[in-house]
């Protein structure tokens, strides 16, 4: 028998997740979704992707500002969800609406739980190193991505694939996931896994100062932040001068050595880096557009300022 879902999300992460559930036929009452926010040069108030789907399907979103003062909570009494999907929503549910839905509130999450709990586990899959990431549906619980595991499915990270890359391969998958999941909930046959803290790594939203580019660090690790900072917030250097240089591409040279930092070729941008060096195949100086790291030091007239 189908049951009342409420869909709680705000990004372009959660957009094929919701998607689906239309395309599959669910029973979607009511849509929650983070307010507008400013964007653009003009600062123009803009709806958030999940909000915009929804209003091209007819369905019903509310944006409450907070989750804590019985507004919400009020607003979902009269929805009558028998289940919750929660997906990139961006807030803390409060206990009294995890506990409200009778088959309990449900999330994807785009880590393979307990590692990498937190709002940025894309990014920081690739920062790390890992080699191998995924998407986990769970039950949620009051705390930060602790609940009780139901389904996962693995995925290889590519070797130069880039945060914004994974996203995309991700997302869909999380959608897959998730109808797989509310299939095993109404049968009645949905797995429940306790998490094990012990195995437990955070993921936390990136900072400004997370993307600062380090020179000394290994070439591997020096591009793994490239990657996992790509599209967004972009990695970056500063050069001497105090200008930064955000960082889109680039690649381990391990047959070439020098001090961290300095130029090491007079045609592409081969740079000194921990017990190698890495070329920036791409770069961003400060006001202007990307461009190849050739072409940047062709304008500089092979003349690069120390990087630091």
């Amino acid at each position: 028998m189908p049951f009342n879902i409420v869909f709680m999300g705000t990004p372009d992460f959660a957009v094929p997740c919701l998607s689906r559930l239309i395309q599959a036929g669910h029973r979607v009452t009511g849509i929650f979704s983070q307010p507008d926010r400013p964007k653009g040069r003009g600062m123009h108030l803009q709806p958030p992707p999940v909000k915009e789907l929804a209003l091209e399907h007819g369905l019903p979103v509310f944006q409450p500002s907070t989750l804590r003062d019985g507004s919400a909570l009020a607003l979902l009494r009269d929805l009558e969800p028998d289940i919750i999907v929660v997906v990139a929503y961006g807030r803390i549910l409060p206990p009294e609406i995890l506990e409200l839905p009778p088959l309990g509130c449900i999330n994807v999450h785009a880590s393979l739980l307990p590692r990498l709990r937190g709002a940025a586990p894309i990014q920081w899959s690739i920062i790390r190193g890992d080699e191998v990431t995924g998407v986990t549906t769970m039950y949620m619980a009051e705390g930060l991505d602790t609940g009780d595991m139901i389904l996962k499915k693995e995925t290889p990270i590519g070797p130069e694939e880039t945060a914004g890359e994974l996203f995309e391969r991700l997302a869909p998958m999380g959608a897959e996931l998730l109808i797989q999941t509310l299939e095993a909930v109404e049968q009645g046959t949905a797995p429940r896994a306790v998490q094990d803290d012990g195995l437990a790594t955070l993921a936390p939203p990136l900072k400004k100062e997370d993307a600062r580019l380090d020179f000394t660090a290994s070439p591997a690790v020096f591009c793994n932040l490239v990657r996992g900072c790509n599209p967004a917030p972009g990695a970056f250097a500063l050069c001497d001068d105090g200008k930064p240089l955000k960082v889109h591409r680039a690649i381990p040279v391990w047959d070439r050595k020098g001090e961290p930092g300095a130029l090491l070729d007079k045609k592409r941008l081969i740079i000194g880096c921990g017990d190698g060096a890495v070329e920036l195949l791409t770069v961003q100086p400060q006001g202007k557009k990307a461009m190849e790291g050739s072409a940047f030091l062709n304008g500089l007239r092979g003349v690069l300022p120390q990087l630091v």
